[in-house]
């Protein structure tokens, strides 16, 4: 192991619900010596914790910046990963650099895993803090492995079975435009992208774009062995809208004509009840920690997932997916 391990410490964070001392998440250390030089130590550090606490936070190290984290990022978990198909608005600041979610200061963005609503997903995402918020802004994480033992058998049984169906339709003006979405403008590549990928695709009036796919419900961790809740059912169903905007939104398009919709894997209806306690469970084993400037922190997209806080004021938070 780099000898420069012993410039690390244990960061002490506030938690708004403290996990345990055995089991922490993220799991956080501190060095105020330049990243450059703590760099292979931070890795080992990585290598030890990241399946066992699902995240791993570097707080306090100098010289961190975007050519900075780009290149920790690549050199511990490889080169970074475009983001296709995505389902939020980002914007790239750098190759295979993004914004964090660009939803307005003031909405929540739930507990997720990134790209669970389709079968190709980044294995680590990693955080850059630039700056934090002047308040609010906080992530969120939950250990998916809990998330998945919490959840009722019956419920579990029925998602594992069936899969989830996520219905997306593009062009309406009330969600992104498929040209975002694909990174082109050539419907050929389109077509070309969602035979790969398993996608049903229907070219619409208007320029528009109907997408439908089957995809997981659960996941199971290659090194770990084990199981995982992965999808983002709770996210794409009608009934995450608030429920005057639900109601319009109904009226204006129907089920299946809604920018985004999602259903069991045989097409019939999800029930509300059943994603409220999903969501219910989110809440109770969700962790929300604060940023600071220069926090690197690098996630396993399948052991946790992760949301974001309402905040106030400047926030530059950026990914990188690898």
């Amino acid at each position: 192991m780099d000898n420069k391990i012993s410039a690390f410490k244990a960061a002490t964070l506030q938690f708004r619900s403290a996990p345990s001392v055995e089991f922490q998440l993220p799991y956080a250390v501190e060095s105020s010596a330049p990243l450059s030089e703590v760099h292979n130590a931070f890795k080992h550090i990585i290598d030890d914790h990241i399946c066992r606490h699902g995240a791993v936070l570097l707080r306090g190290a100098q010289g961190v910046d975007l050519d900075a984290f780009k290149n920790i990022a690549a050199a511990t978990t490889g080169q970074s990963l475009s983001y296709e198909y995505g389902s939020t608005p980002r914007s790239q600041v750098g190759e295979g650099i993004y914004t964090a979610t660009e939803y307005p200061s003031h909405q929540t963005i739930p507990l997720h895993n990134e790209q669970s609503y389709t079968n190709n997903w980044a294995d680590y995402l990693w955080f850059f803090c630039q700056q934090a918020a002047s308040s609010g802004g906080e992530t969120t994480l939950a250990d998916s492995r809990e998330v998945f033992k919490k959840i009722p058998k019956s419920i579990r049984k029925r998602f594992v079975d069936r899969g989830v169906m996520y219905v997306r339709n593009y062009g309406s003006g009330y969600d992104l435009d498929w040209q975002d979405v694909f990174n082109t403008s050539n419907r050929s590549d389109v077509e070309l992208f969602c035979t790969k990928r398993h996608i049903t695709c229907e070219w619409l009036d208007g320029d528009q774009l109907r997408t439908s796919q089957v995809c997981q419900a659960h996941a199971i961790h290659q090194s770990t062995g084990e199981s995982v809740w992965f999808n983002q059912a709770h996210l794409f169903h009608v009934s995450a809208l608030d429920a005057n905007v639900r109601g319009a939104m109904l009226d204006l398009f129907g089920s299946q004509g809604l920018p985004r919709n999602a259903f069991y894997g045989d097409g019939s209806d999800i029930e509300d009840e059943i994603l409220e306690e999903i969501r219910a469970v989110y809440d109770e084993l969700s962790v929300v920690f604060s940023w600071e400037s220069g926090d690197i922190m690098v996630v396993d997209n399948l052991l946790a997932a992760h949301g974001r806080q309402a905040f106030e004021g400047p926030r530059k938070v950026y990914v990188t997916m690898t």
